[in-house]
């Protein structure tokens, strides 16, 4: 096998090098290596994609649709996306020049990012946050900035941002994820219309990270891109609607002014999304809602049940708005170094969880529990921890 040569490392981008790999897929590598271990780590849907998904990608494929689609996606792709967004949150985009189709929205936040950020810059996010948005900020060499709402039950309030805005005039833009990945809190209309007036007084663009948005337990999920639709990048896919994880598709809906710049940097890292995957999503997206809110009720029965059997054993965790995580406040007479911790519970009680301080500043303390798994796996692993604990 090949050795680099010496010094040779060195061409590659310092800022790239002092970059982690993805945290928490770093821990369920880790914790994969233990035999017996129930993982309760990574956001994976544990449904299959419907069969007319599986349907429509086998048609593309007889179909001979393995060439090139345009740098924005099919036009039955965009079309399927602009009416999900109207359907479900009224949301008004032209299909053909205000959406673009992308690699997961993982590709959506990389391309929407490194269209906006530049040297100097700072990125604002009420954190705990998935760390993507903090590692893309630091290769775009932008400063991540965070503002800490673990003393406001983990809701981005006005004042707070309005404190970080004044103490941050080099931010161009916020990231909001909501549902929130890791402590599932969504945003009312109420609290968006708060926020939107105060970032309406400024230039600030708001990525919209609402991949989890089908998947909600309290009231209607809402758009701050219906509250402030020429400041707003919108992100969404299938991945977590849908069980369609591997397929990697997602989608960036966005002024036209804003999608026209972001399609030159998604055209240059992928050229374009796979004609299958599309033809799959555009089915999810027209005729899936049956699955999404089977999914939905499974996951609340889920949440419903987890939630005061954990407190019976010391956690403190408040009910998530959406998404299928629990944030567990370690407890007090347990070690609060929640890697540690974590380690600790993989070892001996055979579960894995994802440490909090994988989620940047407020997540110390804390464990990111998974339910998007059967519910055979999660009453054992209940049962493993009780054990434990006891």
């Amino acid at each position: 096998m090949p050795e680099l040569k010496e010094g040779v490392i060195n061409s590659v981008r310092s800022d790239v090098r002092n970059i982690t790999t993805n945290k928490i897929r770093a821990v369920d590598m880790e914790f994969r290596k233990i035999d017996g271990l129930l993982r309760l780590t990574l956001g994976e849907p544990d449904f299959n994609a419907p069969e007319l998904v599986k349907k429509a990608m086998i048609k593309s494929i007889e179909d001979n649709e393995s060439h090139y689609s345009t740098a924005r996606g099919s036009i039955e792709f965009l079309k399927a996306a602009a009416d999900f967004l109207k359907r479900n949150y009224d949301l008004n985009y032209d299909p053909r020049t205000e959406i673009l189709s992308t690699v997961g929205s993982t590709e959506a936040i990389f391309s929407s990012l490194s269209t906006i950020l530049e040297e100097g810059d700072e990125l604002l996010a009420p954190s705990p946050a998935y760390p993507l948005y903090e590692q893309l900020a630091h290769v775009n060499h932008t400063k991540m900035v965070y503002i800490p709402t673990n003393d406001t039950n983990f809701v981005l309030t006005p004042s707070k941002l309005q404190n970080a805005i004044e103490q941050h005039p080099r931010a161009n833009a916020i990231v909001l994820t909501y549902p929130n990945n890791p402590t599932g809190v969504d945003y009312s209309v109420e609290q968006l219309k708060e926020l939107a007036t105060v970032i309406a007084k400024t230039n600030l663009l708001v990525v919209s990270d609402e991949i989890y948005s089908t998947l909600n337990y309290v009231g209607k999920h809402v758009s701050i891109a219906s509250l402030l639709p020429e400041q707003t990048i919108v992100l969404n896919g299938v991945s977590k609607s849908h069980a369609m994880t591997g397929d990697r598709i997602g989608f960036v809906a966005a002024p036209r002014d804003l999608i026209s710049q972001i399609v030159k940097i998604h055209q240059f890292a992928i050229t374009a999304v796979s004609n299958p995957a599309m033809a799959g999503a555009v089915a999810a997206l027209n005729q899936g809602d049956a699955l999404t809110e089977k999914m939905r009720q499974e996951y609340m029965k889920r949440r419903n049940y987890l939630i005061p059997e954990f407190k019976k054993i010391g956690f403190d965790v408040a009910a998530p708005d959406g998404a299928f995580y629990l944030f567990l406040k370690i407890p007090a007479d347990q070690n609060q170094d929640d890697f540690a911790f974590a380690r600790e519970l993989a070892h001996k009680a055979l579960v894995g969880l994802i440490p909090g301080s994988c989620f940047g500043p407020g997540g110390e303390g804390y464990l990111r529990l998974s339910y998007a798994a059967s519910e055979e796996t999660l009453h054992e692993a209940l049962r493993r921890l009780q054990n434990y604990l006891a």
